[in-house]
């Protein structure tokens, strides 16, 4: 699976962006970390299932042709059976998807109730995938597995194996418009490319804009300040920098208990 780190990438495929310079302003300084170029976008995409993350600088550009199509089709959405689950699921229902209103989630986590607000006519498929899968317990007793937090400041969740490996056995389409800007506060999908979404996404608990010039990922729901708090603070311990991007294991547990509607 990917995270994004200047770029974002994801088990077995990848994207990898290159930055020089002090290209990530005062956040970035805050805490001093090697900005690594070419880095593999930190493990966010999800791609197949059983795939090994690539090695940063590996990793194929990220696609510049523009917009991708919705994941939406007349009456419905697409989702295509691929690898196996990291947790029994079904797959998300393709018909009836509502695609007006909004939605709210609340993941139960180690530091906090994180609260996320998801708009279902702007990405319908994303949330509904993500209400699937919430619904069926897919995220309970999880461990959020990647913490970027130098260039970009993300903590990356979803993959029950704890891997980035790991996905719900099916992937579907990008909801994108060309304009996504990855704000504190921003939740996206992490992707191994165009149209491999699965059930990997990512915190954004601090302005991470570096990911604008590729606005690859979509951005499915925002998290209310005081969630954007929790995440900060756990992320704020620091991680392991396991990974050769620079990123790592978060230091705190991160862990999602549970994950309800409302």
């Amino acid at each position: 699976m990917a995270t994004p780190y200047a770029g974002v990438w994801e088990p077995g495929a990848g994207r990898a962006l290159c930055h020089s310079g002090d290209v990530f302003g005062a956040a970035s300084r805050r805490r001093p970390r090697p900005v690594l170029c070419c880095l593999a976008v930190a493990a966010l995409a999800l791609a197949a299932c059983g795939q090994s993350p690539s090695p940063a600088g590996s990793a194929a550009e990220p696609s510049t042709a523009g917009p991708t199509p919705s994941a939406s089709t007349p009456g419905g959405c697409t989702y295509t059976p691929a690898g196996k689950a990291a947790k029994p699921v079904d797959l998300p229902p393709t018909t009836d998807v509502p695609t007006s209103g909004t939605v709210t989630f609340t993941l139960a986590m180690t530091g906090g109730p994180v609260k996320i607000t998801m708009d279902r006519s702007k990405t319908p498929c994303t949330v509904n995938s993500f209400a699937s899968l919430a619904k069926q317990g897919y995220f309970d007793g999880t461990r959020c597995h990647r913490l970027a937090d130098s260039g970009i400041f993300v903590l990356q969740c979803g993959d029950p194996t704890g891997t980035g490996t790991g996905g719900p056995g099916y992937t579907f389409p990008d909801e994108l418009n060309g304009s996504e800007s990855y704000k504190r506060g921003v939740v996206a999908m992490a992707n191994a490319g165009p149209g491999t979404n699965g059930s990997q996404f990512f915190l954004v608990w601090d302005d991470s804009t570096a990911l604008d010039q590729q606005p690859n990922y979509t951005i499915f729901g925002r998290m209310d300040a005081a969630s954007r708090d929790v995440v900060a603070q756990m992320a704020g311990e620091g991680q392991d920098g396991s990974n050769p991007d620079g990123t790592g294991k978060p230091n705190n547990p991160s862990k999602i208990t549970k994950v309800t509607q409302g």
